[in-house]
C-alpha cells in the first residue's frame, strides 16, 4: 500500500452522478472463504474475491501456515488440509490493518498444536482483543497481550478445547466467530448467545462447507470435528463499499446510479432500511436468494429527512454508520444516533473523527456516549480531513466533498486499498 497519499477533492456536483457501478467482492466473505478453504479438505475456488489489503493479509497468514493459495485475476484457489493440516510459521503472522483476521484467525489459532504470535499494524495494536481472549481461555486456550494490554500482538499456544455456552455482551460477528471456530475442534457443544443477532456470514458458509451449525434464536450451536469439504464460493458485492455511491445517488442532485450485484444479507442490508426511513428512492432489481442473498439496486437522489437510529438495527449497519453521519448532514431535519458505541472501537474513534471533520466542514454535528446528534441542512464548505489510518473516514469525506462548496483534502485516502482498491476510479466514472 501506499503511503501519505493526499486525496483532493473539488466543489460541489451540478449535473449528478449517473452510470452503474460493481461493487467489489464482500470483505467478511472474502476473508471467510479463504479461513474456511485452508480448513477444509481439499480445493476451495472463489470467484470476486475482494483484493483489498485486509484480505490479502489473511491469505498470507494462512499462506505462513502452510497452506497452498493460488491467487489469480480470476479467482482464488485455496489448497485445504483440513481441520489438523496447518503448520507452525517461522515467524510472527501480521494481519496488517485486519480486525477480522486478528480475531477469527485466533479461534483457529487456539487448537493448535504449535505456538503463534499474531500482530498488525499501528491501529490493530490498539484494538480491544479481550473481547476475543476472554472467550478463548473459558474454552481452555492459552492467549495472552504480549504488551500485557489486552491489544496485539497476541501470542497463542494450541491447547485442547472444551465447548462453552458464551454469553456475548456486544453484538459482534467477530467474536461470534472467534468463538464458533475454536467450537469446530473442542470436545462438545459450542454456543454463542448474541443480546442482538450480529452478521451471520459463518454461520451461512460453514454450514455451506459441511459443518453441523445451527441457529436458534440469538444462538448458534456448533458441534465439534466436521469433515469440511472445499467448496466453489462466489462472494457478492460488499454492501458495505456500496453504501457511499448510496449515500452519493441518494445526496448529490440530478443523480440515477444502477449498483450491481450487490449482498443484502439481512444481518447486514441496516443501510437500505435506514436509507429509505429517511425517504431514499432505493430500488431493489433482480433479487436473488440463494445461499448470500444480492440484489442490484437502483438509487435515485432524494430528499432526505432526519430520523432515529437505535436498538436492534445498529449491528446490521455498524461499519456503515459514518457514511450514514454524512447523509444526515445532507438531510433535513436532526438525525440521533444511539446504541453504537462500538464506533469507540473501530479503526478509529468514529465518534470523534465524524464530529470532529464534519463540524469542520460546517455541519451541526454532536457527539455522544453511544453516538451522534445531526441537524442536517447546514451548507457544507471544504476542509482538511485526517482520515485517522481508517478506510471507511477517507471513502465517506470523500462523499461529503461531492457535496461542499471549495476544496476538501483527505489525508490518508491511500487507505481504501484496504477494502475497495478501485474506490476513486468508480467515482470518477460517474461524474462524467
Amino acid at each position: 500500500m501506499k503511503t501519505n497519499t493526499i486525496k483532493t477533492l473539488h466543489e460541489n456536483i451540478t449535473n449528478g452522478l449517473h452510470g452503474e457501478v460493481t461493487i467489489p467482492g464482500d470483505k467478511s466473505i472474502s476473508h471467510r472463504a479463504v479461513m474456511f478453504g485452508a480448513i477444509a479438505r481439499g480445493t476451495t475456488e472463489v470467484t470476486n474475491f475482494l483484493q483489498g489489503a485486509d484480505c490479502l493479509s489473511t491469505i498470507d497468514c494462512f499462506r505462513r501456515l502452510g497452506i497452498e493459495i493460488e491467487n489469480t485475476p480470476d479467482k482464488i484457489r485455496i489448497h485445504g488440509k483440513g481441520l489438523h493440516g496447518l503448520h507452525a510459521p517461522s515467524s510472527v503472522l501480521d494481519a496488517g490493518n485486519s480486525g477480522t483476521t486478528t480475531r477469527l484467525i485466533s479461534g483457529i489459532l487456539a487448537a493448535q498444536s504449535f505456538e503463534t504470535t499474531l500482530t498488525g499494524d499501528a491501529s490493530i495494536r490498539k484494538r480491544p482483543m479481550r473481547r476475543i481472549m476472554e472467550p478463548l481461555s473459558l474454552m481452555g486456550a492459552d492467549i495472552s497481550s504480549v504488551n500485557r494490554n489486552d491489544c496485539a500482538p497476541l501470542h497463542i499456544k494450541g491447547k485442547s478445547l472444551h465447548g462453552i455456552h458464551y454469553r456475548s455482551k456486544v453484538a459482534s460477528a467477530q467474536v461470534k466467530s472467534a468463538v464458533l471456530l475454536a467450537g469446530l475442534y473442542a470436545d462438545g457443544e459450542t454456543k454463542v448467545t448474541e443480546p442482538v443477532i450480529s452478521r451471520n456470514h459463518s454461520e451461512i458458509m460453514l454450514r455451506y462447507f459441511g459443518a453441523d451449525i445451527r441457529t436458534e434464536g440469538h444462538t448458534a450451536i456448533v458441534r465439534p470435528n466436521p469433515d469440511l469439504t472445499g467448496q466453489s464460493v462466489n462472494v457478492p458485492g460488499d454492501i458495505s463499499s456500496a453504501a457511499y455511491f448510496i449515500a452519493a445517488g441518494l445526496c448529490v442532485p440530478n443523480s440515477e446510479i444502477l449498483i450491481r450485484n450487490v449482498g443484502i444479507n439481512p444481518t447486514r442490508d441496516g443501510i437500505l432500511k435506514v436509507a429509505q426511513a429517511m425517504g431514499g428512492d432505493i430500488t431493489l432489481l433482480n433479487e436473488k436468494h440463494d445461499g448470500e442473498p444480492t440484489a442490484d439496486l437502483l438509487v435515485r437522489s432524494s430528499s432526505l429527512h432526519g430520523i432515529t437510529i437505535e436498538g436492534d438495527i445498529i449491528p446490521t449497519l455498524i461499519d456503515e454508520l459514518p457514511i450514514i453521519n454524512i447523509m444526515a448532514a445532507a438531510a433535513e431535519g436532526t438525525t440521533v444516533i444511539k446504541d453504537a458505541a462500538e464506533l469507540k472501537v473501530k479503526e478509529s474513534n468514529r465518534i470523534d473523527v465524524m464530529v470532529e471533520y464534519l463540524s469542520a466542514m460546517g455541519a451541526d454535528i454532536t457527539g455522544t456516549d453511544d453516538g451522534m446528534i445531526i441537524t442536517g441542512g447546514r451548507p457544507l464548505h471544504g476542509a482538511v480531513i485526517d482520515s485517522h489510518m481508517d478506510h471507511r473516514i477517507a471513502m465517506s469525506f470523500s462523499i461529503a466533498a461531492l457535496l461542499a462548496q471549495g476544496e476538501t483534502i483527505i489525508k490518508g485516502s491511500e487507505l481504501v486499498e484496504i477494502s475497495y482498491p478501485s474506490f476513486y476510479d468508480d467515482l470518477h466514472n460517474l461524474r462524467r
